[in-house]
Formats: structure tokens, sequence, C-alpha cells
């Protein structure tokens, strides 16, 4: 959506959401009205949720720029549903909205909460520095959140939000399922374009230069237990996600950036992500940030035609994640 001519991903969100709120019964999800006035959507922790809800959710992500479908492809034949994302504005879609790199943390102990902020609202607080790398900031009236989390941010938290977004509580929205549950694991599965776009931000390649993402990634069946959850979902896209990129630019430079971008270049590949988790002891940060990619990459250099490959999806380490 266009506001004056800029991409609003907020905007973008709106509509997502007002579309959650028309089909709140058919989607198994709930609207209610948190403390501070803000509107949280419930997508999968005390109610059911859905496949719909996630994949919805996954639009909302990303700010309305992006599609997402779940449809089939038999490239493994164990696991033969998919979700699919594309999208034409991959740099603000993904990083200036889907990206989870807001931490929000609130108190001490055992009444602490913690999470990573997700989507459009991202974009209106700018707490981080991605968001001058990629040259990309709005204002809007309306905010929307997506958190990976079983339970809505405290009162305290959700005002210093709102604060954070320049807009009134009463304007924000808050949508949230955890990783355990249906919408949950779509919305981490559908991550799969946007860990590319993080990668080859990492790579240093010209993010300006990526004009068009198209990825897809098995439906990793939830699981109860959350790291056995998290291990799914994350083994989704780094065993069994497929994407492409088309990129303008040196046709050198489009082959390199094929070859580094797979997640096999990563010293950590090789095991599903729930036991290299356990390995790490819990911590995130000890594992290689380079193991956070699609498993098999396409890079289309649109000045030459050609299109360079690298990586390949792993069935077997899929089937050891998913059964």
């Amino acid at each position: 959506m266009t506001t004056k001519g800029r991409l609003s991903v907020n905007e973008g969100a709106v509509a997502l959401v007002e579309e959650m709120r028309r089909r709140a019964s058919e989607l198994r999800i709930e609207i209610s009205k948190g403390a501070a006035g803000e509107t949280l959507i419930d997508a999968g922790s005390s109610v059911p949720g859905s496949l719909e809800a996630g994949r919805l959710m996954t639009e909302i992500c990303l700010g309305g720029l992006g599609r997402v479908t779940i449809g089939s492809s038999p490239y493994l034949s164990r696991w033969p549903f998919t979700l699919t994302v594309s999208t034409s504005q991959p740099v603000v879609a993904c990083l200036g909205s889907q990206y989870a790199g807001w931490q929000l943390t609130h108190g001490e102990g055992e009444t602490s909460y913690f999470s990573m902020g997700s989507g459009p609202a991202r974009a209106l607080a700018g707490k981080e520095e991605l968001f001058g790398d990629i040259a990309y900031g709005e204002k809007a009236d309306q905010a929307v959140l997506v958190l990976e989390a079983d339970t809505a941010p405290p009162e305290a938290l959700v005002r210093r939000i709102s604060e954070d977004c320049g807009v009134a509580p009463e304007a924000l929205t808050i949508v949230f399922a955890p990783t355990t549950s249906l919408a949950g694991s779509v919305q981490i599965v559908g991550r799969v374009v946007e860990v590319a776009l993080h990668k080859a931000h990492e790579l240093k390649f010209d993010l300006s230069r990526i004009v068009e993402g198209l990825g897809t990634a098995p439906l990793s069946p939830p699981h109860p237990d959350f790291i056995t959850a998290m291990g799914r979902t994350n083994d989704a896209v780094i065993y069994g996600g497929r994407i492409v990129l088309h990129v303008t630019g040196p046709a050198d430079e489009a082959k390199a950036l094929a070859e580094k971008l797979p997640s096999s270049t990563a010293a950590d590949y090789g095991k599903p992500f729930a036991e290299i988790f356990k390995a790490y002891e819990g911590d995130f940060y000890k594992i290689d940030g380079m193991l956070f990619s699609p498993a098999e990459v396409q890079v289309v250099a649109l000045e030459t035609g050609e299109t360079f490959r690298g990586g390949s999806v792993d069935p077997k380490l899929i089937d050891a994640s998913f059964d």
C-alpha cells in the first residue's frame, strides 16, 4: 500500500488486521482490548488458531507487501504441503517489516516478559541499526506488531511500545501466537525469504539490487514442546527452504551470492536444529548465524539472464526433524 507515493507497511497491514477481525470465528482466533486500550489478536495461545490465521499473520509481518499461499510440491515426497512467499518489495517487506529485530523486555525474574518484535511497528519505532542500512522508516496513524509469544505484553510495555511508535495505545494492534501453535508455526516458516535477505545483508551484498524475492518451504508439523516446535520450523527453512532472488548488477556478484547464501555454508549445518540448540545449551548467539538461510538458492542476474544455483534440500534431515 502507498501513501502519497510512499510505501507504508503499517497501512498495508491494517487491511489484513481487519480481515482477521471479520473472519475471527472461522480462523479460531480471539480479538480483545488490552489494559492500555490496545487491540490484541490471540492467534494460537488460549485459542486453537489455524493455518489460515498463520498465513494472514505472515502477510501482516510483510506489511501487506507480500503474498503468502499454502499449496503442495513434489520435492519433498513425505511432506508435500508448502508455504510460498513472494514479494516485489523484498527489502522493505522482509527487513523493514518482517524481521524479528526489536527486543522487547519488561521486568525481572519470574514476572519478566521477553519477546522479539516483528512486523510493521518496527518501522515506526526505528530502534534497530538495520533501518539506517536500508534507509527506510515511516510515520503512520496506526501500528501493527507481531509477536512469537504465548502471552500478550504487560500494560507498561504496551505503553512504551506505543510511545516508541508515536501512536496512541488505542491505535496499536498486537498479533501474537506461540511457536507451538498452528499459526505460530506457519508464520515462522513464512520467513524463508526474509532469512535470505538478512544473510545477504550480512554478506555485504547491495540490497538495493535485490528486486524480487520468491521462496517456498514445507509446512512443519506443530509440536507441543517448544524446543521441538522451534527446531521443526527452523529446519523447514534450513533444510527444506528454496528461494529465487532476482538481482541487478554484475553477474559474477550474483554467482557469488548464490554460492554463499545457502545454509550449508554454515559450520553448524548437518543436524536437526533442536539438537544444535541443545548442544549450545540454549544460547542462540553461539549458533553460527550463517545457518539461518534457505537450503537451496537460485539467483537470477537480470542483466545477463543467467541463473546461478547453490545448495540443495535435504529430505533426510527434514524427516529426522519432522517425524
